[in-house]
């Protein structure tokens, strides 16, 4: 005889109550909201106030660069286009000479004293616009304390973002039986679910920072994964430029490559190692495919019954990129074009408070929900406030344009 439900233990994955976000994955597992059901499986977060702030702390490695007047094989102070992050005691290398330098003293934004030929490799001319590497640090014997050198970790802030949708339907519609289907009720808590999953997936890759007043109360909406990536100030002081690229007419695989390199150089979890997945729009896809298509070589044999290719994943040296084709981006044709890249490990969603998805029904009857003004209508709503994480942008991109396929 079965004791029932008595503990956990008996009750099973399935039958218990999930987040909103898990009921997406769960019953729209190929819908219109990837990125928001996949934040079902990660680590639930909590903002405490509508502002949310974070940090993004990259490792250093310091590097100088000789300026344009170059330096002779005896000069002992060199200058330098910056001495950032440069602090005495600090090994160097010539890259063009592979003259190994101690930095003795850092003299100014510009200027640091050296001692040449720290090895083997004997002083010699350094021309203009060399770059010296960092390679460790060396002391003597009973050294003072060294000077700390520290990394200033990159701010980011997001605002959270109110979402609310609702389905309704007179008391006569909801009583109306249909002759296939759900019943009018479900059907239309079916489409406010959509919607209101819809809206959060949207803004998650197009939102952008606001801040007003709507009706004489504060208005906030929230930066989307572009609008994060596309900041240069959210990147390290190493990066020149955010990771956003535009195509050209065609793509080969030698400039796909060039888009997608660059959100390599940054590792988030090393137990993922390096890699990220593209989201994209069906003709974005369809590009990439060709690619591959164009790049190689297939042959048809007599007897098949299918031919043609079709990649779900673009290995390039240095990582692995899954390509997962998003039904909003195919809603219209510029959004079609556009592939954005996402490291996993960086993202994820906030939820204001105990603001998670919740939900309030009305019932003009008062017999499973509160009366709302008497109305002879049945309806709910569903409410979230959240805001988006992109802890680290350097390790995602976004690439536009992805017009056509091209062989090279």
């Amino acid at each position: 005889m079965s004791a029932g439900i008595f503990n956990t233990a008996g009750l099973t994955q399935d039958l218990a109550r999930k987040s909103f976000s898990a009921y997406i994955t769960r019953l729209m597992p190929a819908g219109s909201c990837p990125l928001f059901g996949m934040t079902s499986m990660m680590k639930t977060e909590t903002a405490l106030q509508t502002e949310h702030g974070y940090f993004s702390k990259t490792m250093l490695f310091p590097e100088m660069t000789i300026s344009a007047a170059g330096q002779t094989a005896a000069d002992t102070v060199f200058t330098v286009t910056s001495t950032a992050n440069v602090v005495p005691n600090t090994l160097f290398r010539v890259n063009t000479t592979g003259e190994n330098i101690l930095v003795n003293s850092v003299i100014g934004l510009t200027q640091v004293s050296v001692t040449r030929a720290v090895g083997g490799t004997s002083a010699q001319v350094i021309a203009a616009a060399v770059k010296l590497y960092s390679i460790g640090t060396a002391f003597e014997e009973g050294s003072l304390r060294p000077q700390s050198l520290i990394i200033n970790p990159v701010r980011i802030t997001n605002l959270t973002q109110i979402f609310r949708n609702t389905w309704a339907l007179t008391g006569t519609v909801a009583a109306t039986q249909v002759i296939a289907g759900d019943s009018n009720v479900a059907e239309s808590k079916q489409d406010c679910s959509a919607f209101h999953a819809v809206d959060i997936e949207k803004q998650l890759f197009w939102g952008q920072k606001y801040q007003g007043s709507r009706n004489g109360q504060p208005f906030r909406t929230m930066d989307g994964i572009i609008a994060i990536t596309s900041n240069i100030a959210n990147y390290p002081s190493s990066y020149s430029a955010a990771n956003v690229f535009t195509a050209a007419a065609t793509t080969n695989y030698t400039q796909l490559q060039g888009f997608l390199e660059p959100t390599l150089n940054q590792q988030t979890d090393p137990k993922t190692a390096n890699e990220r997945v593209i989201f994209c729009g069906g003709t974005a896809k369809r590009v990439i495919n060709d690619i591959g298509r164009l790049n190689g070589t297939y042959y048809l044999q007599q007897g098949q019954t299918a031919y043609g290719l079709q990649f779900s994943t673009f290995l390039t040296a240095r990582g692995t990129f899954r390509l997962i084709e998003h039904p909003l981006f195919n809603s219209n044709a510029d959004w079609s074009k556009m592939a954005v890249v996402v490291d996993l490990s960086t993202f994820n969603i906030a939820y204001l408070g105990n603001r998670q998805t919740t939900y309030a029904g009305f019932d003009g009857q008062a017999s499973d929900g509160a009366a709302d003004n008497g109305i002879d209508a049945k309806g709910g709503t569903l409410t979230t406030e959240c805001t988006c994480l992109v802890k680290n942008p350097a390790a995602n991109a976004v690439i536009y344009n992805l017009t056509a396929g091209a062989a090279g």
